[in-house]
Parts: C-alpha cells; sequence; structure tokens
C-alpha cells in the first residue's frame, strides 16, 4: 500500500512536466537504470516523512537530469519523488521483516524461556525422583515387614505341625504301652483261667470220688 501510494503521488508530481520533459525523463530514467551498479557514493541524508533516513544521491541525480535538458524544478521533483518511493519502499520493508535487534531480542527471549523450561523440567523431575525414590523405599519396607510375617506364619506353622508329630508320637507310644498292658492283662487272666479250670476238674474229681466211696459204703452198711 505504501509502494502504490508513493507511485500515485509520483504521477501527480509528474503531472506537470511537459511531453518532452517526460521523455527526456524516460531517457534519464533508462540511463540511470543501466548506470545504477556505478553510483555508489551519497550525497545527503534525506529524511523521509519523518519516519526513516535513507541515504541517496540527490544532487548527484539532479545534476543528470538537468544535463538530459530537464528543467531544474522538475528534476528537483523527479528526484523527491524517487527519493518518497524509495524511502517508502524501504518502510514497508522494514515493516515486513524483523530487525537485528529484535531478533536478538526474541532469541534471548527463547533463551530465557527455554532455559527456564530446563529448569522446570530438571526440578520436576528430581521432584519426580525423589517421590520415586521415597515410595519404593515405603514398598520396600512394606515388602520386608510382610516377608518377616510371613516367616513368622510358617515358623508357627512349622512349630505346630512339630508339636503335632510330638502329640502324635507320644499317643503312638502310649496307645502301644496301653496294647502290651491289656496284651498281659489278657495273658494273665487266661493263665488263671486255666488254673482255676484245673482246680475246678480236679475238685470235680475229687467230689465224685468222694461221692462214689460214700455211695459204696452205704451200699454196704445197707446189705
Amino acid at each position: 500500500m505504501a509502494v502504490h501510494a508513493a507511485c500515485k503521488r509520483f504521477g501527480q508530481q509528474l503531472g506537470g512536466v511537459q511531453g518532452p520533459g517526460l521523455t527526456r525523463f524516460g531517457a534519464v530514467s533508462s540511463v540511470s537504470r543501466r548506470r545504477q551498479l556505478d553510483c555508489r557514493e551519497m550525497s545527503q541524508l534525506v529524511k523521509s516523512n519523518g519516519r526513516r533516513l535513507f541515504l541517496v544521491d540527490t544532487l548527484a541525480l539532479v545534476r543528470r537530469l538537468e544535463a538530459q535538458g530537464v528543467p531544474s524544478q522538475q528534476a528537483e521533483a523527479i528526484t523527491a519523488a524517487v527519493t518518497d518511493v524509495l524511502n517508502d519502499s524501504l518502510e514497508n520493508v522494514s515493516q515486513s521483516f524483523v530487525s537485528k535487534p529484535e531478533m536478538q531480542k526474541v532469541e534471548m527471549a527463547q533463551e530465557s524461556n527455554l532455559s527456564k523450561f530446563k529448569s522446570e523440567v530438571q526440578n520436576s523431575q528430581g521432584h519426580h525422583f525423589s517421590l520415586l525414590q521415597h515410595e519404593t523405599e515405603k514398598l520396600r519396607n512394606d515388602i520386608d515387614k510382610m516377608r518377616s510375617e510371613l516367616r513368622y506364619e510358617v515358623d508357627k506353622v512349622n512349630a505346630g505341625q512339630r508339636r503335632i508329630r510330638e502329640e502324635l508320637s507320644n499317643q503312638s507310644a502310649e496307645t502301644s504301652s496301653l496294647t502290651n498292658k491289656l496284651d498281659r492283662e489278657i495273658h494273665a487272666l487266661r493263665a488263671q483261667l486255666e488254673a482255676a479250670k484245673y482246680d475246678v476238674i480236679k475238685y470235680c474229681i475229687g467230689s465224685l470220688v468222694s461221692i462214689s466211696a460214700v455211695g459204696l459204703a452205704v451200699i454196704r452198711i445197707l446189705m
């Protein structure tokens, strides 16, 4: 938009220039385009609209226009218009791009943000690592506690099993002792029964003999 306005203003300023002047200006413009690489010296510093400063060799341009037959006022108007166009173009370009100090400022801000982000990440990592260590230590303590409780329960079960084995062994010994005692008593009873049987038999035989003798004696008396 700035370039368009400058070109429009340049056309308005050239509106008062006569036809031959315009023809000469076209020739001068062609010569200026061919020789613009050779024109390196800057004669003065021109201020553009109070916004930027642009280096342009206006005096040399006016002298060349006058050398081509362009009137002095028209040469100055053409030079002013060209200067405005160049300044507006430079202003447009400067607005389109970022300056080096601004780039450095942005880079410094980005580096600061990056450093801050790295610091936050490191702090977060340290915090999470400490939490992880704390949780790991707590879990290790819980595992050790559970292991101790499990070992205690296992020892308790083993002690109970040993006690049961001892009780079973004692009961087995008592059962064996009772069995042996019963066997001895049974054998003693059998021996006593055998002895009593023999005594009964002897008693019966003696009784029969006595009865027989008494009977025979009675029979003899009666006869």
